[in-house]
């Protein structure tokens, strides 16, 4: 009962198939009328599920074989009817076989195959007529199982002993069922190849689609863990000093206070800016942001350049390398002194942030290696532009962000810039 349970598994296979294809279909009318309205693009047009069953009507080739067991002109009509019935067998075992690749593949789908080959020659040879059609039904059955380099071979032998054994019993009419066979047994492999082809191409773009909102949404989460995580932690810092010069200095709390809605103005513009996807960051805003943030938790900033300008895209790296060890380092060292150095050494760009707190700034306990959300975002986009970033504890106490970074060099002009410490 096990080949009534596989003919069944098949059917419900197909079944699914054309339901998922259908449903397919009626998607593709309605977005294909919505694109006729709106004269946009024209969607693509799904085919048809692939199954075996497409190569089943081939089967009629051997319709005049059968007419002459029912007329009697065929001698000995008991061998004919069974080489017949084990020939059609084969042949649906095979082809629906051929659609799955591990089946057709397998070494069951070879052995079927090749018995279908000693059943062809034996039938032709024994009866000729009609019978010889069964050849080119063979070169079809081997088109769709073998489609890789032995295709080409494996045609020209299979056409060569099909217009041997034809040549016993139809002579010179031979040349044409050699032709036959070859032909089916070519054009079979060709289209199902193609075919399959297009499928793979086709899930391939789906797969590619899928990645790329997957990637926009990771692009989109770092940007915005970044952008609230500083911003809210420097309108928390001046919300506190503003609080505490209140009672003794009210025109410095509401400078400070100043302050919280202009960071809050410019958190709303960065965020639209992130969901759009052109926020660039500025390296000299992101410092001057530094300072003021630091300046606001009475750590004293210390901030060096050197070296050529950087490329846009440089900058933009490690401004968000900037905000995000700043923004560590106000809420979680314990500081009183933050240095902020860049250096531009040969085709390559450093920076280091480095803090004298308590030697953890990643807000996620000990650090061993990089630790904290953002820190392994900003690992990830660094490496992603040949770069890299390593954060830990400073041996002579603190905690030390360095990210360093390929770049061009535009300019060779070396500028250098020390900000004194300052008193908030």
């Amino acid at each position: 009962m096990s080949w009534i349970q596989g003919i069944t598994c098949q059917v419900r296979a197909w079944q699914a198939a054309r339901a998922d294809w259908k449903a397919d279909m009626e998607r593709f009318k309605t977005a294909r009328k919505e694109a006729r309205r709106t004269g946009g693009k024209m969607p693509e047009q799904p085919g048809p599920p692939p199954t075996g069953f497409a190569l089943l009507p081939w089967l009629l080739m051997g319709m005049g074989s059968f007419s002459n067991l029912l007329q009697g002109k065929t001698p000995n009509p008991w061998i004919g009817a069974l080489g017949l019935l084990a020939f059609n067998s084969l042949y649906i075992n095979v082809v629906f076989r051929a659609f799955v690749k591990d089946k057709r593949e397998s070494l069951s789908t070879r052995v079927a195959l090749g018995a279908m080959c000693l059943i062809t020659c034996g039938l032709a040879l024994g009866y000729g007529g009609s019978w010889l059609y069964f050849f080119p039904l063979l070169g079809l059955a081997t088109g769709a199982v073998l489609r890789g380099p032995w295709l080409g071979k494996t045609g020209i032998a299979l056409a060569a002993l099909a217009g041997a054994v034809s040549g016993v019993r139809a002579g010179t009419a031979a040349i044409n069922i050699a032709y036959g066979t070859f032909l089916s047994t070519m054009v079979t492999a060709a289209i199902l190849s193609l075919s399959e082809a297009v499928r793979e191409l086709r899930a391939a773009r789906e797969e590619l689609a899928r990645r790329a909102v997957a990637e926009e949404r990771l692009r989109f989460s770092r940007d915005l863990h970044d952008l609230l995580g500083h911003t809210l932690s420097v309108i928390v810092v001046k919300s506190e000093a503003a609080r505490r010069l209140a009672p003794r200095d009210m025109e410095a709390a509401l400078g400070q206070i100043t302050d919280i809605e202009a960071v809050g103005r410019q958190a709303l513009t960065e965020i639209r800016e992130a969901v759009t996807g052109y926020r660039e960051g500025s390296l000299a805003t992101e410092l001057d942001r530094a300072r003021s943030a630091l300046s606001a938790a009475d750590i004293d900033p210390v901030v060096r350049q050197s070296g050529p300008p950087l490329t846009p895209g440089t900058e933009a790296l490690l401004g968000w390398v900037v905000r995000e060890a700043v923004t560590n380092v106000v809420r979680h060292s314990g500081a009183t002194r933050c240095e902020i150095t860049l250096d531009g050494v040969l085709d390559r760009a450093r920076l280091t942030v480095a803090d004298d707190g308590t030697g953890n700034s990643t807000g996620s306990g000990p650090a061993d290696g990089i630790g904290g959300t953002g820190l392994k975002g900003l690992t990830e986009r660094l490496a992603a532009a040949g770069g890299s970033l390593r954060a830990g504890p400073s041996p002579r106490g603190g905690f030390t962000v360095t990210a360093e970074l390929p770049v061009e060099q535009a300019d060779l002009t070396s500028s250098i810039v020390a900000t004194a410490p300052r008193e908030p």
